[in-house]
């Protein structure tokens, strides 16, 4: 009991204080007890005793913080500018790529290239990144772990002290279920490099045509015409599974609430991108015609059966594949629970 309120406090305090604040506590508590009992054996009830005159772990948190509250708590905020830096340099890496493929292929519009790579980054790069990521972790800050235990959230805040007692000290993470730190931050960097990539490079993302050797086109996978009206929708799904990576940051371990948010994102997820890929206005309708046109491949040869096969079959596959990824990363959850139960 002594070790899960130790654990109680110190996971809401920074990271670099949280070994030197258990290590006080401890002792603090070691004096209480010994006080106490002068000479006899200790019981759980003197421990009890001295826990309840120590108070909730929330309240003594805060006295070692000196503050209250924030968007962002201090038990996240070396996670959240972690993330953030992460974030930005993928986003950038992204950027800049993108901006030299543009000056490699196109030399002569250098300048407009250069303008458009400064004012993207100003008015959607930075404003995307520290928007999603910040929300996040607002909202991994806002439900966590204290505030799903139950339903009526708000009674709850009001009655923090008078309810709290030792025996409802939440357990030490089972190693069993922990989510290891490198997990969420690989997933966060996926989503970001998705999302710049669809929303900023869409026009490269398909077939590049090259003629006498230098670059001539790209043929989209994408429909131009109809992608804008889709695009808000990719924003959403992969702003989402940022906002899921983090609230793995904040649970530190697979929990059956961890497991149903994300089911209910994943699927939500799922039919977003069934609606989006499925339907005839996502994808380029004159794509084997644009190949032909271009010459990369002649009607009616053994090459051009083989794109239109594939071409045909894209949609199912990147349908299935991401089914799977995210229907895998709901069932991880759920059997690290299972199994630690």
């Amino acid at each position: 009991m002594i070790e899960r309120y130790v654990y109680a406090v110190t996971k809401r305090l920074p990271e670099a204080q949280r070994q030197d604040v258990a290590d006080e506590l401890r002792g603090l508590i070691e004096d209480m007890l010994n006080e106490r009992v002068q000479g006899r054996d200790i019981t759980e009830e003197d421990v009890e005793e001295v826990l309840l005159e120590l108070g909730n772990p929330r309240n003594l948190a805060r006295q070692y913080r000196d503050t209250k509250k924030y968007v962002i708590g201090p038990e996240l905020y070396d996670l959240y500018i972690l993330v953030l830096k992460i974030a930005l340099i993928s986003v950038v890496t992204v950027s800049t790529a993108v901006f030299i493929i543009q000056i490699i292929l196109n030399p002569i519009n250098t300048l407009d290239y250069f303008i458009n790579y400064i004012v993207s980054f100003i008015t959607t790069t930075i404003p995307i990144v520290f928007g999603w990521t910040t929300l996040a972790f607002a909202l991994a800050e806002y439900f966590g772990e204290d505030n799903l235990k139950k339903l009526n959230i708000d009674k709850e805040k009001l009655n923090l002290d008078k309810e709290w007692k030792p025996e409802n000290l939440a357990p030490i993470p089972d190693p069993k279920r922990q989510i290891k730190r490198s997990e969420p931050i690989i997933g966060i960097i996926f989503y970001v490099l998705i999302i710049m990539i669809l929303a900023f490079s869409n026009d490269y993302f398909g077939i590049w045509i090259f003629q006498d050797g230098e670059f001539s086109t790209v043929v989209p996978f994408l429909n131009e015409e109809t992608y804008g009206s889709f695009l808000i929708l990719i924003l959403i799904v992969f702003g989402f599974g940022i906002v899921k990576e983090c609230l793995k940051f904040r649970y530190e371990k697979w929990t059956y609430t961890l497991v149903i948010f994300t089911a209910i994102v994943n699927l939500i997820s799922i039919a977003m991108i069934m609606f989006m890929i499925t339907g005839a206005q996502f994808w380029n309708p004159n794509f084997m015609n644009e190949l032909i046109q271009y010459g990369f491949v002649t009607e009616a040869s053994q090459s051009y059966e083989s794109i239109r096969l594939i071409w045909e079959q894209l949609t199912l596959w990147t349908l299935i594949l991401l089914i799977f990824g995210l229907l895998l990363d709901i069932a991880i959850g759920w059997f690290k629970v299972r199994k630690a139960k």
